[in-house]
């Protein structure tokens, strides 16, 4: 039986996700959250006419030839107003950086330039029209879009839009995720190892994943390898969850418990086996409203359909404009086996050299269930179905595990 390729598999999972509903949510609560509709400016920037610097307020023509002598009428500090403040004909009026420019002041002369004489201040150097004003609207207008739909929002979005007067957003909900990590054999850090046990390395995988992409509140499991265990350890997954996430048991042994326990409670299978190298066993099926992606037990493998398809459908539920993964260019440093029969994928080290070119450095130690190279690499190159090793000097395409 032949396998799904990478894109095959991606056409499939898209077309078994349905996009989660909207809500609307302050915005200091929006971050990460993806925008359903396009945020537009509620006021001007900057909402009025204000001084860029510390200074003094003038007319022009009240300080043309310079130097000059005017008097001091009032000091305008950045803050509320219940009325514009006016400048007298023949004054000038002390301003802060922010502060409100006065009614018939056209500049602004920075302090450095000055000189003071008790309430008079000592004009220097000339003073062009509208220097260090900043004009009301000259950055954007109300009404301007600043965000499209299908965007995360990060810590520079909530920034812009709240200088902007925004004050909430329609987002996608976030996925309630569930993660259920399968094997007898598994046990947590913290003490020794018995004959036969390994330590759990996917499950903190896939948390610390899920938090570095912004998905914090996760639910994480043991579950033991009976089908009791495995039948109820999933029927409150699919019962409480958006997406659920398991690691072993999808493969074709007898305690590969995933898919013919998810099956009997009804889940629709989706794919299952897919043509890459490492992480064939990917098993994806839909249960009601529930997303279950059976990711395989070997910790690269984890990694692997982490970020490639857990992020792909992370993007589809929450609607996102452009999905994962986002390939980038590079020259490779030395040569890749290929596979014959899968795609593979390969975790490799990212440099831009003196001359701006991205280089491709392939790590030791790719077997699937090999870790210890991930304190060095930062990415995966893609490396299609060959007979023939990559050589060195080729541009292959590569995605960032940086999220």
């Amino acid at each position: 039986m032949s396998h799904l390729s990478v894109e095959a598999a991606f056409a499939k999972l898209d077309e078994a996700i349905a996009a989660l509903p909207v809500m609307q949510l302050p915005l200091g609560q929006a971050l990460n959250r993806v925008t359903a509709a396009p945020l537009a400016a509620y006021c001007d920037l900057p909402p009025f006419d204000q001084s860029a610097m510390d200074g003094y307020a003038l007319r022009v023509a009240d300080a043309t030839p310079s130097p000059v002598s005017l008097p001091l009428s009032t000091t305008v500090a950045a803050g509320p107003h219940d009325t514009l403040p006016v400048l007298p004909a023949g004054h000038a009026c002390r301003i802060y950086t922010g502060g409100l420019i006065p009614q018939g002041a056209d500049a602004v002369v920075r302090q450095e330039w000055t000189a003071r004489d008790g309430e008079t201040v000592i004009i220097q150097r000339p003073t062009p029209l509208g220097q260090d004003i900043r004009r009301q609207g000259e950055e954007l207008r109300r009404g301007t879009e600043l965000i499209e739909a299908g965007r995360r929002l990060n810590a520079g979005h909530i920034a812009m839009l709240s200088m902007a007067g925004v004050a909430d957003a329609a987002v996608r909900r976030a996925p309630r995720i569930r993660v259920l990590v399968s094997g007898d054999e598994v046990v947590d850090a913290g003490r020794a190892l018995r004959p036969g046990e390994v330590y759990n390395a996917n499950g903190p995988l896939i948390q610390a994943w899920l938090a570095q992409a912004g998905y914090a509140d996760v639910s994480v499991a043991a579950v033991g390898d009976t089908e009791q265990a495995v039948r109820e350890a999933l029927q409150q997954a699919f019962a409480q969850s958006d997406l659920v996430l398991t690691t072993g048991g999808v493969s074709v042994g007898d305690k590969d418990l995933i898919a013919p326990e998810a099956e009997k409670l009804g889940a629709r299978r989706v794919l299952w086996k897919v043509a890459q190298k490492p992480g064939k066993p990917l098993y994806v099926a839909r249960h009601g409203a529930a997303l279950l992606i059976g990711l395989p037990g070997n910790p690269a493998s984890v990694l692997v359909n982490l970020a490639t398809f857990v992020r792909r459908a992370l993007d589809r539920l929450e609607d996102v404009k452009t999905v994962a993964p986002h390939l980038q260019a590079g020259v490779l440093a030395s040569p890749i086996k290929a596979d014959s029969e899968r795609e593979s994928w390969v975790r490799v080290r990212i440099e831009v050299d003196a001359q701006g070119l991205t280089r491709v450095l392939p790590q030791t130690h790719q077997a699937s269930h090999m870790l210890s190279n991930l304190s060095a690499a930062d990415a995966l190159a893609w490396v299609p179905v060959s007979d023939a090793p990559i050589p060195a000097g080729h541009t292959v395409r590569w995605l960032s595990l940086g999220l």
